[in-house]
């Protein structure tokens, strides 16, 4: 079975950094491409950013310029590197797997709360 953990959430001040984690179980992180969603109170989950499992990324434009997405085959975790966070990052990060390039997405993290404070 597959599993999704988000860690590195939390409150941190605006102008800051957060680096997040999830740790993949279950299957080898290579078979999936990876994403990072979120969702603030009373809006919809958007994507952030995606990374296929040949490393080609996608970050959306909202924040290109300030996060990043990785991945560690080897630790079968992917990361997201946030930086310069806005009060408008505020929101629930989650983790997602894909088996077809990112077109759908079969497995969810629990989610990991990032809040930032002016």
């Amino acid at each position: 079975q597959v599993q999704l953990v988000e860690s590195g959430g939390g409150l941190v001040q605006a102008g800051g950094s957060l680096r997040l984690s999830c740790a993949v179980s279950g299957r080898s992180l290579n078979m999936f491409t990876m994403a990072w969603f979120r969702q603030a109170p009373g809006q919809e989950r958007e994507l952030v950013a995606r990374i296929r499992a040949t490393g080609s990324t996608y970050i959306v434009n909202l924040v290109k310029d300030r996060f990043t997405i990785s991945r560690d085959n080897a630790r079968n975790t992917v990361y997201l590197q946030m930086s310069s966070l806005k009060r408008e990052d505020t929101a629930v990060y989650y983790c997602a797997a894909s088996m077809d390039l990112g077109i759908s997405y079969n497995f969810w993290g629990q989610g990991t709360q990032v809040t930032v404070s002016s």
